[in-house]
């Protein structure tokens, strides 16, 4: 989920979602000229020809960038949302010990609030609003859970997701849940999950191992990066991982996991590569493993 800091302004603690209201927040706002107004100018038709690109920029990441912005026009919603059963969203009657509970074992920074269930959305959660007003040793008043709720958008799975990342940065809302033909809610996204459709894999501060992608924890053992390409693990670790007829298909350890289980596994987890060495899963979303602790195999008896 994404760790945005951009402030989403509160949601009426009554007020129903509206379906892909483009009334915004009362204001038009001025246009960001960073990085998500370049990508949104990409969108429009309004950045340079690639000729004009690689005479400005001559980094391979430039290029890399410059080729990730046409997915803001050939993906749909749907190719980037998390399925529905993967959603972590709370009811509106929960309770603050369990708030501060769900925040720390997931390590999100919002998540969505409903009523009986999620198909009645009432809005999403900031982490920094709970903590503010009920965190720091605050003198708060009785907690109550719905005056805090900020507005999501709601969007079907056939939008490009270059209409919904303009769509969030005009309405200032990070979050929208994917709604079905039925009204039902079938998915959800974060601007993040657009953006790196984009750029790249955005990594989170504290998902970083401290080293580097591979460190050694213990002869025969190595906590590593999903994200790590094979071809350096293989070099460090002296193991063979990539099977030939899949060699050009995978390109990094999370990626090998994931074949191997023909799924993504939970953290916990355990697969076993033919050669004997052994995966433990440590960290993984819906979408990918983060992080992986790796065992030799054991060595063979005289």
């Amino acid at each position: 989920m994404s760790n945005d800091r951009s402030p989403d302004s509160p949601a009426p603690a009554d007020t129903a979602p509206a379906w892909a209201d483009d009334s915004g927040e009362g204001r038009e706002l001025p246009q960001q000229r960073g990085l998500l107004g370049r990508i949104l100018d990409a969108f429009s038709g309004n950045e340079p020809e690639p000729e004009a690109v690689d005479r400005q920029q001559e980094t391979s990441g430039a290029r890399g960038s410059a080729l990730g912005m046409l997915n803001l026009r050939r993906m749909r919603v749907d190719d980037v949302a998390i399925p529905k059963a993967e959603i972590v969203a709370v009811p509106v009657s929960t309770s603050l010990p369990e708030l501060v509970e769900i925040f720390r074992e997931h390590g999100f920074s919002r998540i969505p609030v409903y009523r009986d269930t999620l198909d009645a959305p009432l809005g999403q959660l900031h982490l920094k609003d709970l903590a503010l007003k009920f965190g720091f040793g605050a003198d708060a008043p009785p907690f109550a859970l719905q005056p805090m709720l900020r507005p999501l958008l709601y969007v079907p799975p056939s939008m490009q997701i270059g209409v919904l990342l303009q769509q969030m940065q005009q309405k200032r809302i990070h979050m929208a849940l994917v709604i079905d033909e039925y009204g039902g809610v079938d998915g959800l996204v974060t601007i993040e999950d657009l953006i790196e459709q984009i750029i790249g894999e955005i990594e989170d501060e504290h998902d970083e191992i401290d080293g580097g992608l591979l460190i050694a924890e213990k002869p025969g053992q190595w906590l590593i990066e999903g994200r790590a390409e094979l071809e350096d693990v293989e070099a460090d670790t002296g193991l063979r991982l990539t099977p030939d007829e899949r060699e050009e298909e995978i390109d990094t350890l999370g990626g090998l996991i994931v074949m191997l289980a023909d799924r993504v596994p939970e953290a916990g987890e355990t697969v076993t590569h033919a050669s004997g060495a052994v995966f433990e899963i440590v960290a993984s979303d819906p979408r990918r493993v983060l992080r992986v602790r790796l065992r030799m195999p054991p060595a063979p008896e005289n």
